[in-house]
């Protein structure tokens, strides 16, 4: 199961590919994570797509990552009269809290967190931006908007409200019964949807604890007002493009996503570009090449990972759509302009004695042509160090704890290896250069780097490095 690439991908389950028939081929095609995406389905079908992963993760006997992501507050109107309005630029319409009748003047929107929050000049976006009203005044329990884009509002559609930071948790009730179950399962990571500050990770750290890695969707424009502080309290982030492209200008999101690459490459953060990033797939057995583009550019970008969504969930091409993600990222990462833009992309050095190592590691493997570097770790941070610098060889990140190991399976550049815990020095050579050797990395007449924390088994202690001669063993 060793991947030629160091990008990884992320595999949406759905309807079209949770059977274990299914999962084996998506595993075999490329998926190095699933997600399992808890606004659909009920807990007893992500339980079975779960139990097939795990029994499929002992089958091939690799690590397998397991992506919880929890669909969060979404705000909707309320029923319409009649079913729907169709509205025209300029018309005058009201919002109301409750007790309505659904027409122009009474449309229902049941979320008081709104009334408290919005302001004259605020926008709502309904359906997908589809439809766009701006404020022009409010009382307590109404909210008077004037049309901006016309369109149909209809039973239940979604709203955006860009400008407003509301008074909202991230988690309702449903997405914690989720996180309890999803935790109960075993998940690995657990993703937050509509992540506004830092107090939203603190809230959702609070209930996860170590037991999963703890991922902040950017899908907000007040998320990226914190970023900083976002990306500091989370494990990882994904660059969640659809409800971030509803809410700010479709031309920002590219420059967005770049900020957020490096911005987690600088925190030493594992970061998943997603959403439609094949979307033609969903219904063709090949993309556009605007989408072959897209997902090269990702790659380009240094991020740790790209992800399929209703491609491999309800699409009618999952495999085909793993296996052209899996091709574009290889032709990508092969490309002669590929090393040199990583290089440009690169951030300055942490002043920290950890960071100094791991990125002599990546200097040092490089100068002696070894053809991996291999990190001993209790954390997954000695690896995630190392991949900072995006250097040109594998890493071969081994790990006692199997938690870790299926969480590096979405770190750039990480072959993740669950392995006996080592107490010696000279067990650490012979366990590095034997593992080398039978994952088919290294040949006796190569030299590798190792790099570990010592004392051994210590979360946190990047501080040894060590370059062998592979040999017989």
């Amino acid at each position: 199961m060793r991947r030629y690439r160091r990008a990884k991908i992320v595999a949406t389950v759905g309807p079209a590919s949770s059977s274990p028939e299914m999962l084996k081929k998506l595993l075999e095609a490329g998926v190095d994570t699933f997600r399992l995406n808890f606004s659909h389905g009920t807990h007893d079908d992500h339980a079975k797509v779960h139990a097939a992963i795990r029994a499929l993760e002992a089958e091939v006997a690799r690590p397998i990552g397991i992506l919880q992501d929890l669909q969060g507050p979404k705000i909707r109107v309320g029923t319409i009269r009649d079913g729907k309005l169709t509205l025209k630029a300029g018309e005058k319409i009201r919002f109301v809290l409750s007790g309505s009748d659904g027409d122009q003047m009474s449309i229902p929107l049941p979320h008081p967190e709104i009334f408290a929050a919005i302001l004259p000049g605020h926008e709502l976006l309904i359906d997908d931006g589809r439809v766009r009203v701006r404020v022009t005044g409010l009382g307590d329990d109404w909210i008077e908007a004037e049309m901006m884009v016309g369109g149909v509002i209809s039973n239940r559609k979604g709203v955006n409200l860009p400008g407003t930071v509301l008074d909202l948790s991230p988690l309702t009730a449903k997405d914690r019964a989720d996180l309890a179950y999803g935790l109960e399962l075993g998940v690995d990571w657990v993703a937050l949807s509509f992540v506004q500050k830092p107090g939203d990770m603190i809230e959702a750290r609070g209930l996860i604890g170590d037991r999963a890695g703890l991922m902040a969707k950017i899908e907000k424009p007040a998320a990226l007002d914190q970023i900083e502080d976002i990306i500091r309290l989370s494990d990882a982030v994904m660059v969640a493009r659809g409800d971030l492209g509803v809410e700010i200008p479709h031309e920002f999101v590219p420059g967005r996503q770049k900020e957020l690459v490096r911005a987690c490459r600088l925190a030493v953060k594992p970061v998943i570009v997603a959403t439609q990033m094949l979307d033609s797939m969903v219904t063709a057995p090949t993309p556009t090449r605007a989408e072959a583009s897209d997902v090269a550019t990702a790659i380009y970008d240094g991020a740790d990972a790209v992800m399929l969504s209703a491609e491999s969930a309800t699409g009618s091409y999952p495999v085909e759509a793993v296996g052209m993600m899996d091709r574009i990222i290889k032709a990508t990462e092969q490309h002669k302009l590929y090393r040199s833009i990583i290089e440009a992309t690169r951030p300055g050095e942490e002043q920290t004695a950890p960071h100094a190592v791991a990125a002599a590691a990546a200097d040092l493997a490089e100068a002696v042509h070894a053809p991996a570097i291999v990190a001993f770790t209790s954390s997954g941070t000695t690896p995630a160090r190392i991949a900072r610098k995006r250097p040109p060889m594998p890493i071969v990140a081994i790990t006692p704890d199997a938690k870790v190991s299926r969480r590096l399976c979405l770190l750039w550049g990480a072959h993740s290896i669950l392995s006996d815990d080592i107490t010696t020095y000279e067990e650490m050579v012979q366990r590095a250069t034997a593992t080398a050797r039978s994952e088919g990395f290294a040949k006796p007449v190569d030299t590798i780097v190792i790099v570990a924390g010592i004392p051994f088994a210590q979360a946190g202690t990047t501080n040894n490095l060590r370059v062998v001669q592979v040999g017989e063993g």
